[in-house]
């Protein structure tokens, strides 16, 4: 980690770089740092959900069987709709949907970080 401020070197060895000189700013990268790791997991969750369920019955896997086929329109449309749900949910990760978490940083260190903009 390194602050924006430093030397050519530790910008290009640091992994995360704060923009702000102060130090005090580190929890709240860790903490965004989560969010995004969380957000990852949630993201791969759902894209495997799709990929289990829309593309076998595209390919007809339930056809033989109940009957059931669905149409290419079909498939092109719940694949774009995979595609909304994973990148609106990447973006929810700006908004903090619990407020009452902030109680756990009153009694110490700096307050929770705002990421809206």
């Amino acid at each position: 980690m390194a602050i924006g401020a430093g030397t050519d070197v530790a910008i290009e060895a640091a992994g995360i770089i704060l923009m702000k000189d102060d130090p005090a700013d580190v929890p709240a990268a860790l903490v965004l740092a989560r969010r995004v790791h969380r957000k990852i997991k949630q993201n791969l969750f759902w894209a495997a959900i799709y990929n289990l369920i829309a593309i076998p019955l595209a390919a007809g896997v339930l056809y033989p069987s109940l009957g059931i086929l669905l149409r290419p329109a079909w498939a092109a449309l719940a694949m774009s709709a995979s595609t909304v749900t994973v990148t609106v949910n990447a973006l929810l990760v700006r908004y903090p949907f619990f407020p009452n978490r902030s109680k756990r940083y009153a009694s110490s260190g700096p307050p929770p970080p705002s990421y809206a903009s």
